[in-house]
């Protein structure tokens, strides 16, 4: 018998239903069977069934003779479901990959609990997925089984029955069956959860919960919402007849009344001449089913009383008066924020007609993140070389802490931020300012930029509207013209921005500051740097850092890493740095060779702790270079790539290290060691010829003698290539991590 069977009802959703069934098949996990059942849907559902069905043995098409409800469609799959597991999932959702792989694991590694609870996200018609809001209850420590009763926090979660796996034969024992009906989740999911002899959790998403913008059965307006009395009835009767359940009895009156007063509020559930006699319905459950015990946050105390005495007309004017003091609130906040919108704007204009402050620096990267990049390069250097500096970095609260000692923190919108805009002499910055800064003469900005560009940027995008989605192009140019200097890392980036960003400013062609770390941190740093992110000793470590697609609007991983660990073997790890590998909601399932690194603030940290770099088109290629570790490009999209954003030059025909066009290609050039061969270092050297010819440690003094010391002689010249020390060696391991360089 297969180990899962899945259970799909259908009615209503063949625009859905062929990504569903895919799902399922694309599983790298096969033990499985597959039941559709057509609920007697009038569109396509059934024909798509039997397709599917005659492509693979594992499908099988139910068709119902006429529409029984979502209740009955699953009893219809159960009688038909002959694996160790029942799964359900709704036509209209999808299982995300490897999801049971993931839950078999699980399974297996609890023992073989009656059922398993598992995470979902909900997926928006936009693309956008959020993870659930509840899912730290989901914590996999503790004792691998166990009964509600000792973790009845469980019954917070949403209680559906297709975030679980149930053991066929508890079901069957029990005898449990779903009943007809709306909100028939309810008397299977509390009876199964209370009545299970062990329980096991998994921290993972699995399930992706579609969220259609129409068509959802229960967001429709009908009488139908009034089967949830008769539903609560078969949840009371259940523990009626079990006296041992009745220690849940006033947790299911609390979840009651929960659900009543949340179906009564929502205004486009029940018909306008129906809502009085709902109420009535409620009051006199609450009556019948009365079991005090379960604790009550105060703020619905007075809702629940209510209810229960069937005010339904002081219920009503208490819920409006809660609406309107709501509708205050976010009024009242509105014109708080307008106020200081305009006392903001009226300091900053004062503050533009006193004095320069000629000793004060303002600082800022990546759109007001922590301290990073080539602007932390050059203010630390300022400190150094520049006697009575005052430097200020702009950063968001949550990274204050990011900033050195000694330099002064600014948060964004305040007026100690508008205040150092406006009498600062200096202004460094990796990308814009803000748009309503406001350049005085006498100010000297200095635009470092973000590495070396690859893909095309600035007024090159005015042809590709994908990639510029609705860039303000005259805004772009007037921050440009802002610009006194510009700096460059390679005669490559002078003659892509001066074209890209057309105006009057010096370009600094003096190398990338954020590099001068590469050759001067040694290998006892790096061998810190390691143990700090916990890659294990005598490990291989790959940092994945793939970029942005501006041709879709959700973002895909484009790379199975765990795949990837499987086939590289125990002695390799992943750094990755990819939200979204995450998947929905920005959670994935931890994995003990998986760093998930996507919220460090260091890219070169990252960098300097890691053996090679796998990316595809991410300006981190340039820099890494500079390591001499070995790079690998996974290109498995560069035409589409192309087509939507553009790139400078063909990255294929001068790559700095071997290039995979696909997954199964990528694998192969790590099981080879073509990654780090001859082959490798010859690209990486001649990469590295031309777009680091004054990456040596000293670029940032290049840049703080000449734009703050105003020198133009006797700057620092680039060291040869053949005269650098070997930058940033890593630490000699043993086992397989050693002997990575090329």
């Amino acid at each position: 018998m297969p180990r899962f069977s899945v259970i799909v009802p259908a009615f209503r959703v063949q625009a859905y239903l062929h990504a569903c069934l895919d799902s399922v098949l694309a599983q790298s996990f096969k033990d499985y069977e597959i039941v559709v059942v057509d609920d007697c849907s009038p569109d396509a559902c059934g024909p798509i069934a039997d397709e599917y069905a005659r492509r693979d043995h594992r499908v099988t098409a139910l068709h119902l003779p006429r529409n029984t409800g979502l209740g009955p469609a699953r009893n219809a799959g159960m009688g038909r479901a002959a694996g160790d597991y029942l799964i359900f999932l709704d036509g209209d959702d999808t299982l995300l990959p490897d999801a049971l792989q993931t839950i078999a694991d699980r399974i297996d590694a609890t023992g073989e609990p009656d059922v398993l609870m598992y995470d979902y996200a909900r997926t928006y018609w936009t693309g956008r997925s959020v993870r659930n809001v509840l899912a730290a209850h989901l914590d996999e420590g503790g004792p691998a089984r166990f009964r509600l009763t000792d973790r009845p926090e469980l019954l917070r979660l949403l209680m559906v029955v297709w975030n679980k796996a149930y053991r066929r034969a508890f079901i069957e024992a029990e005898g449990f069956t779903f009943p007809p009906g709306y909100y028939e989740d309810t008397p299977w999911t509390y009876p199964v959860l209370m009545s299970a002899g062990s329980i096991a959790v998994l921290d993972a998403v699995c399930v992706s919960y579609r969220q259609r913008r129409r068509g959802n059965i229960l967001s429709t307006t009908s009488e139908k919402h009034f089967d949830v009395f008769d539903q609560y009835d078969r949840v009371f009767a259940f523990i009626d007849a079990r006296p041992e359940l009745a220690l849940w009895r006033p947790v299911m009156f609390r979840r009651m009344l929960d659900h009543f007063s949340a179906l009564f509020a929502s205004r486009d559930r029940l018909p306008h001449h129906s809502r009085a006699a709902f109420f009535r319905r409620a009051a006199a459950s609450c009556r019948r089913y009365r079991t005090p015990g379960a604790p009550v946050p105060r703020r619905a105390q007075l809702r629940h009383g209510l209810l229960r005495l069937g005010a339904r007309r002081t219920y009503q004017a208490l819920s409006g008066a809660q609406r309107l003091g709501g509708r205050l609130r976010r009024g009242s906040a509105a014109v708080r924020r307008a106020v200081r919108g305009t006392a903001l704007r009226a300091h900053y204009r004062i503050q533009l007609r006193l004095p320069l402050r000629s000793r004060d620096a303002v600082f800022a990267a990546r759109g007001g993140e922590g301290y990073t990049g080539s602007p932390a390069a050059i203010e630390a250097k300022v400190r150094e070389l520049v006697p009575g500096v005052r430097t200020a970095w702009i950063c968001r609260a949550v990274d204050a802490h990011t900033v050195p000692t000694g330099t002064r923190h600014l948060v964004p919108g305040t007026f100690a931020h508008w205040t150092a805009l406006a009498r600062s002499a200096y202004l460094v910055n990796d990308a814009a300012f803000d748009r309503g800064l406001v350049k005085r003469r006498g100010q000297v900005l200095l635009q470092t930029h973000e590495g070396t560009p690859l893909r095309t940027v600035g007024t090159d995008l005015l042809d590709r509207p994908a990639a510029a989605r609705g860039t303000d192009f005259e805004q772009l140019l007037r921050s440009v013209d802002t610009w006194d200097f510009s700096l460059s890392a390679n005669p490559h980036s002078t003659l892509v921005r001066e074209r890209a960003y057309p105006s009057a400013y010096l370009t600094l062609e003096y190398g990338s500051p954020r590099n001068d770390v590469y050759h001067r941190t040694g290998p006892a740093d790096v061998a810190r740097l390691r143990e700090t992110l916990g890659i294990p000793a005598g490990s291989t470590a790959l940092l994945y850092a793939p970029t942005h697609r501006d041709y879709r609007r959700v973002q895909q991983p484009a790379l199975d890493l765990e795949r990837l660990v499987r086939v590289l073997g125990p002695q390799f790890v992943v750094l990755a740095r990819a939200p979204q590998l995450a998947g929905p909601g920005g959670h994935r399932a931890p994995h003990p060779r998986i760093i998930d690194v996507s919220g460090h603030r260091s890219v070169e940290t990252l960098a300097l702790a890691s053996d090679a770099l796998i990316t595809d088109y991410a300006s981190l290629m340039f820099d890494y270079v500079n390591l001499d570790r070995p790079v690998v490009l996974h290109l498995a999209d560069i035409e589409a790539y192309e087509a939507a954003r553009g790139t400078y030059f063909d990255i294929t025909a001068f790559p700095p290290g071997i290039v995979a066009r696909g997954q199964d290609e990528l694998f192969d050039i790590f099981a080879t060691d073509h990654w780090r061969g001859s082959r490798s270092a010859q690209l990486r050297a001649a990469f590295r010829a031309r777009f680091c010819p004054y990456d040596d440690g000293y670029a940032a003094e290049r840049v703080v003698r000449r734009v703050f010391l105003g020198e133009t002689d006797g700057l620092p010249l680039p060291v040869p290539s053949a005269a650098r020390r070997t930058p940033s060696a890593l630490p000699a391991q043993d086992g397989a991590g050693a002997g990575v360089k090329s």
